[in-house]
């Protein structure tokens, strides 16, 4: 037993590195030649240990000295940490491993924080004035003093920052009879002060940086300075660090300037705005060696740390040892050191900090007299725990007490940490703030993590951004990068931005993974800062895309919000028909398996039509069609179908479900009809989805059916007129996503519009498929204009323009049986070679019968929709077609049994969607009267629901018939059929009646939509605009370049569409856009696309939810499950809604997989109460500069803010705008919350009077070298 403890007591002092006698001096540069140097100078980077030293003592000493650290006296009864946070926790526990009660204290502002949970006490400070900064309660040492005596405190640890450096509080604790747990009133004389530290160092032989002796309270002094030694000179407080009241000037017309700031800043963060001047090195190394001092002259030190990466004079990574240093060198800065602590005869822990120029010479610059934000690392290799040592050093110990032994004392490995700070890069470091809505450590072998957040806390402005620090252990450089690399990647901070990408830019730098940076490093590499798009190269890909690492915390938003707020009334959903029980996922349809199944229908093409498409093109497709015995379908299923009962609210994830099944059951089908019209905009609009997404999705899964889309010729997918060349180059893009087929309507049968979209279809290589849009009724000779003659001369100028096939398009079910024998036949007999297609709507009833008539008089494809999605304004049932077929010779090649998974499949897919439906329980006969397309009818009447109307639907469709006629008896399809609806409605609101309505059209308030299609904005009606209604509308109503209507085609003289300029512009504004699709999606639909981008920035890609998470709101205890692709899976729990705060916040509790999130959101109903405020004239009042949505908040309630900075962060036009704060102050009221949506002039937030908060936060003094090169946050 005895050899095995003398093995393990031989282990325990085994040394850390072992170094080259001698490594040649080189020019301190950054990156991989210098790395490269280094490895051939001192070989691969590794720490091996040196050989043990020698044991003398007997196997028996050894057990004693390991059972003496074990039972360490407690060196004091009762101990305060004055100080906060993660310096606070880390004190208590050292001590209570010592045995010793702790006390703790706190400011009101400080009340939630973690350093009061593990103290044994814990105590509030008041505020000498309550308007003072929260920090101030920190500074008080009357009061913490008096405090400490009260409870019966014997020490008192100050920590970092504060008052760790102040003589004051010192001799304060000392007067007391309380000690203080650092170095006496004589060595914070010395050394808090940096021109007095600088003598110091003078007086012991150490090289220093030239510099002012004294410190420097005027402008003068200064510019006397410079004028001796020249420029660059760096500003700093003398009596502080951290960074505050640095300045670096290299213009001496920036001086005057750059001192007063330096001086005013001091002040603020200090209490003294006194500098001092120093010449300013480029881009040195920072190096400090820590040091412990008994205050008798004797000193040890316990190795060095690198710690030249820095932002702006703040520490970002600490390294310990500094590995790389040339071993000369090392020794050099270890013996002046310790040489001017012991000159000093210092007491406690201390660092004294150097900087080393590229020809490695070093020149002391500062003592920090106190324990550093990164003494963790030097724990961490040493194996000493600093902060017990400096409480026993405090009580009296002596080094060997406490196994400080110069000869013991050895760095074993590497150590690195990386501070978490609530800060965005990207905004140049704004702090950050908000309720931390998940907190999750990282853990695992070699990590240590220091800090105070948990899930749910509140983040607030008035202290330091720091949130933990991270510290990663290995035995190499190349081994604890990769470890802190993974523990960055692994730690769960949401709801407040971190700079952990930044961090991580920094690890994965080449430069930094080499092993030797300066000071200059982040300066001379702004990508760091880049955050937004950025990609690493992680074997985890939702680790390595910053898309991906945020995507789960923007659904759990989504659903808070939605579970708050419900859906926004545009989106058409019956409310009553949303919070209902929660229903299960609706499973896939079976997956009809030739061999296993039933034999199919014979005649059904091996591959589907689209193998014959794809292989000899569309004119060999259209002739073999047209040759084929029987009769072919087209499915609407996926488009007009549910556009026509549901409001075009289908999602892509419940199509992609039904698409392999599809592809079987349907491949003898002509088409499937699944992309363009209303689903375009729609799927960003309301479903937040990229339309090319879906297209491209569905392809996949159904690779053997002709895909078809509906164009609306000029105006492509939209509303309005485009460019040409716009049209053109969606058609190219849409074939390449997958389009086969392209029907081209107009919707007033205008054939200069049409004919650009089918010379765009056509040149995008697609099967052209031009449409005519039947209206009135052939059989009734009443009807007028709308004749068989009529409709034959418009297939022959069809045919005349190379299509290969016509369609029929029957947008209202206005297509009787006897007319479409009639049409049908007459067209065949004219065109006997052209393939003829017919398109109709059930919402008389009719449209079955219809379809039957057309193929017996030689219709060649007719479309239909699955059972479950068919009739009323849908299209005819696809399985009663099949049954009606079935067996002759128009035969469609599918058996209604083959349907039967899909129409199971979609009868439940379709009750998710029952917030949707009309509320119509049968077709409608009076649509040969009002003639109401069967896509706008369920749009119709819930718009008429949302204008109040929804009682008076009988008369808006009367209100539609009699529009029709005012505007000239028009084809109705969109975008017409809007123009005829919306002056139906206005007819309707305003009780107009047709002639009151001509007689008063020169004083009415016409929509938009209605004074355009006078214009000639859609083009031009058949039979021309109807007088005297056109000339009064457009009286005084002109288009914007002065004419009074458009002359022909009105896009004709529209200018080409610069791609390459939007595209640039788009990529700038929306770093993860998609390229040429995303370009088109804007081009056409600028608005739409900016308001999806905003929801995608907000609540991330929703439709990874499934349907009824998306739509139905959860309620208190409800669970939902999803994927986000295979293999991450979510279980989501909606555990509480709290009521809102007086501001409307609420604090919505969930789980996920388990582990509690909070999600703050906005309560809708509350502000709806008080109806949006607007900004008012006075200077705290803050409103929206424009419409927009609020993607950040940056404040709360109560925060004090200086003028300037910001408040809300808005997305609205094309970027992300921080809204500053106009004056300082105290933000009384904060009316917004993130997800929100503002209008111009909204009121967002009200700032009253009060002391702008102080910078600085914890580091009331830091004691960081205070140059270029220093920076710790502290």
């Amino acid at each position: 037993m005895t050899k095995i403890l003398l093995m393990l007591a031989l282990a325990l002092g085994a040394a850390g590195l072992r170094w080259p006698a001698a490594v040649p001096q080189r020019r301190a540069t950054s990156g991989r030649a210098a790395g490269a140097r280094l490895e051939r100078a001192v070989g691969p980077v590794a720490v091996a240990p040196v050989e043990a030293p020698s044991v003398s003592r007997s196997s028996e000493s050894a057990v004693d000295a390991m059972r003496g650290a074990a039972e360490a006296p407690s060196p004091f009864k009762k101990l305060m940490a004055a100080n906060r946070a993660e310096i606070a926790v880390r004190i208590m526990r050292a001590a209570t491993e010592l045995n010793v009660a702790t006390v703790a204290i706190y400011g009101y502002e400080d009340r939630f924080s973690q350093h009061r949970w593990g103290a044994d006490q814990s105590f509030q400070l008041e505020k000498k004035d309550p308007a003072d900064a929260a920090v101030r309660a920190y500074l008080d040492i009357e009061q913490i003093v008096a405090l400490a005596k009260r409870e019966g405190v014997d020490a008192i640890h100050p920590g970092y920052g504060f008052l760790s450096e102040s003589p004051e509080f010192a001799q304060a604790c000392s007067d007391a009879g309380i000690t203080f747990v650092g170095p006496t009133v004589a060595n914070l004389k010395t050394f808090s002060d940096k021109t007095t530290a600088r003598v110091a160092a003078i007086a012991a032989d150490v090289p220093v940086v030239p510099g002012t002796d004294e410190p420097v309270t005027t402008e003068a002094g200064a510019r006397a300075f410079v004028e001796e030694y020249g420029l660059p000179v760096i500003i700093k407080a003398a009596m502080g660090g951290g960074g505050k009241g640095m300045r670096l000037v290299r213009d001496m017309e920036e001086l005057g300037a750059s001192f007063a700031s330096a001086s005013t800043e001091a002040e603020a963060a200090f209490g003294d705005g006194s500098v001092f001047l120093e010449r300013y090195i480029e881009s040195p190394r920072h190096i400090e060696v820590q040091i412990i001092g008994d205050g008798k002259g004797g000193a040890v030190h316990l190795c060095e740390r690198d710690c030249s990466v820095q932002r702006r004079y703040q520490k970002v990574v600490e390294i310990a040892p500094a590995w790389s240093l040339d071993p000369a060198l090392r020794n050099k800065l270890h013996e002046d050191s310790l040489r001017l602590m012991r000159s000093a005869k210092y007491l406690n822990a201390g660092t004294v900090e150097f900087l080393v120029d590229g020809e490695g010479r070093h020149y002391f610059i500062e003592v920090n007299p106190r324990i550093q934000v990164e003494h963790t690392v030097t724990e961490e290799v040493t194996g000493i725990d600093l902060v017990q040592a400096q409480m026993r050093i405090a009580s009296g110990a002596s080094f060997e007490e406490v196994g400080l032994v110069q000869d013991q004392i050895q760095a074993r490995g590497i150590a690195v940490q990386c501070r978490v700070t609530t800060e965005n890069p990207e905004r140049n470091f704004a702090p950050d703030t908000g309720t931390l809505s998940v907190y999750r450590h990282s853990a695992g072998y070699g990590m240590r993590q220091d800090g105070i957040g948990y899930s749910g806390m509140t983040v607030t402005p008035y202290y330091d951004s720091l949130l933990v620090k991270y510290t990663a252990r290995g035995s190499n450089w190349g081994e604890v990068i990769r470890r802190m690399t993974r523990a960055l990647q692994e730690a769960r901070i949401r709801g407040v931005k971190t700079n952990i990408p930044f961090l991580l830019n920094v690890l994965t730098h080449p430069e930094f993974k080499a092993g030797v940076v300066t000071t200059g490093f982040i300066d001379e590499h702004p990508e760091l800062l880049q955050v937004t798009g950025k990609n690493w190269d992680f074997a985890n890909v939702h680790q390595a895309d910053q898309e991906k690492v945020m995507q789960v915390e923007k659904l759990l938003r989504y659903l808070a919000n939605l579970a708050v707020n419900g859906h926004p009334k545009e989106l058409g959903a019956n409310p009553a028909r949303l919070r209902t029980a929660p229903q299960p996922q609706v499973k896939p349809p079976r997956v009809l398996i030739p061999g296993k199944d039933d034999a199919p229908t014979a005649g059904r093409r091996p591959g589907g039509w689209r193998s014959l498409l794809l292989a000899e093109g569309p004119a060999a497709y259209a002739k073999a069609v047209r040759e084929h015995k029987g009769l072919l379908v087209m499915d609407t299923t996926w488009r007009d179908a549910h556009q026509s009962l549901l409001a075009t609210r289908m999602r892509t994830a419940d199509l992609v479900k039904a698409g392999a099944a599809t592809n079987a059951a349907l491949s003898n089908a002509f088409s499937l009809e699944m992309w363009g019209g209303a689903t375009f905009d729609v799927a960003m609009r309301f479903l937040h989805e990229c339309p090319w997404q879906r297209l491209e999705r569905l392809r996949e899964e159904v690779p053997d059916v002709p895909f078809q889309m509906l164009l609306r010729g000029a105006n492509a997918v939209g509303y309005t007129n485009y460019p040409d060349n716009l049209v053109y180059r969606f058609c190219k893009q849409a074939a390449a996503s997958g389009i086969d087929v392209f029907r081209v309507f107009d919707s007033l049968n205008y054939l200069e519009n049409l004919k650009l979209g089918i010379e765009a279809a056509g040149e995008a290589g697609g099967f052209v498929e031009a449409a005519i849009c039947y209206t009135g009724d052939i059989t009734d000779p009443s009807k007028g204009k709308y004749t068989l003659d009529y409709y034959l001369e418009y297939a022959r100028q069809l045919a005349q323009l190379g299509v290969h096939s016509i369609a029929i398009k029957d947008m209202a079910g206005l297509l009787k049986p006897r007319a479409a024998a009639l049409l049908v036949g007459a067209i065949r007999k004219e065109l006997p070679d052209m393939l003829i297609h017919v398109h109709s709507h059930d919402t008389a009833g009719n449209s079955l019968a219809s379809m039957l008539s057309a193929a017996e008089a030689g219709a060649d494809v007719v479309d239909v929709a699955i059972d479950s999605m068919s009739g009323i304004t849908s299209q005819p049932s696809l399985g009663a077609l099949a049954a009606a077929t079935a067996g002759s010779e128009l035969d469609i090649g599918v058996r209604p049994q083959d349907l039967e998974p899909l129409n199971s499949y979609w009868e439940q897919v379709r009750s998710l969607y029952a917030p949707f439906e009309s509320g119509q329980l049968s077709g409608s006969s009076d649509v040969y009267r009002n003639e109401i397309p069967g896509g706008q009818y369920t749009n119709l009447l819930f718009q008429a629901s949302q204008l109040g109307l929804g009682d008076q639907w009988v008369e808006v469709k009367r209100k539609y018939a009699q529009a029709n006629l005012l505007l000239g008896d028009i084809p109705k399809v969109t975008p017409s059929s809007k123009v005829v609806g919306d002056l139906a409605q206005l007819m309707v609101a305003q009780k107009l009646e047709p002639d009151q309505l001509i007689e008063q059209a020169e004083s009415l308030a016409f929509p938009d939509s209605v004074v355009s299609y006078f214009q000639g904005g859609i083009g031009l009606p058949p039979g021309g605009f109807p007088e005297p209604l056109r000339s009064k509308v457009l009286k005084g109503r002109s288009l914007e370049d002065g004419r009074a209507a458009y002359d022909g085609r009105p896009g004709a003289t529209m200018k080409p569409y610069d791609f390459d300029k939007e595209l640039g512009l788009l990529q700038a504004s929306y770093p993860s856009n998609k390229g040429e699709r995303d370009a088109l999606s804007y081009a056409l639909y600028p608005q739409v696309f900016r308001d999806w981008q905003e929801h995608r920035a907000v609540y991330g890609e929703v439709e990874a939810l499934p349907t009824e998470a998306f739509l139905h709101p959860m309620a208190v205890g409800d669970e939902v499950e999803f994927a986000t692709e295979p293999g991450r899976s979510w279980i989501v729990k909606l555990v509480s809604v709290p009521k809102p705060d007086e501001n409307g916040q609420t604090q919505v509790i969930m789980e996920l997989n388990g582990e509690r999130w909070f999600v703050p959101v906005t309560d809708n109903s509350v502000q709806s109460a008080t109806a949006r405020e607007k900004a008012g004239g006075s200077p705290g009042s803050v409103g929206s500069p424009m419409p927009g949505v609020v993607v950040d908040v940056k404040v709360k309630p109560g925060d004090t803010i200086r003028e300037g900075e910001p408040l809300v962060v808005l997305s609205a036009m094309k970027m992300e705008t921080a809204i500053p704060a106009p004056a300082s102050g105290v933000v009384e009221r904060l009316l917004v919350s993130a997800g929100d949506k503002v209008e111009g002039d909204d009121l967002l937030a009200q700032i009253g009077e009060g002391a702008p908060k102080e910078e600085g936060g914890s580091s009331a003094k830091g004691g960081l070298f205070s140059s270029l090169f220093k920076g710790s946050g502290e």
